[in-house]
Order: C-alpha cells, then structure tokens, then sequence
C-alpha cells in the first residue's frame, strides 16, 4: 500500500505501480498518520480497529496492513468500479 498524508480527504485512490494508493488527512507526525490510516481502513473494511494490523512500513510511505476477516470489500477492490 501507498500512502500519501495530508491529503484534502481520505480516500483509496487505486492502483499504483503494484500497491493500492490510499489518501489521508492526518500529517505524517509522530505516528499520526498510521494510526489514521488504522482507522479508516477499519471503517472502510467494516471492522473493529483491532482487526486491522500494520505489518511493515511504519516510518514509510509503503505499508503492509493485514485487515483479519473483513466484513466488506471497497468497490475499488472489489472490482465494482463504473
């Protein structure tokens, strides 16, 4: 995954390269970013924040996150895009 911070909105923005892009608000500063990112990924997943784990990446723009089960797929991933 692709991270870009302080973005005007949170949002998954698609492909790039071989990871998926994903906008957010929150600024890259003392963690803020990751635990932002944690959130709505959470949200957009439809899962509790505990499900959502940051495997690698965390001083970096690429991330690895492991979302455990989640209860729905963004239409972006899901492969529902008009």
């Amino acid at each position: 995954m692709r991270v870009q911070p302080k973005a005007s909105r949170d949002e998954i923005v698609g492909p790039h390269g071989s990871d998926l892009k994903v906008r957010i608000t929150a600024p890259p500063i003392e963690g803020k970013a990751n635990a932002h990112l944690v959130r709505f990924l959470a949200k957009t997943f439809g899962v509790p924040r505990t499900r959502v784990t940051l495997v690698s990446g965390e001083r970096g723009r690429s991330k690895r996150l492991r979302i455990d089960t989640p209860a729905r797929l963004p239409e972006m991933i899901n492969g529902n895009q008009n």
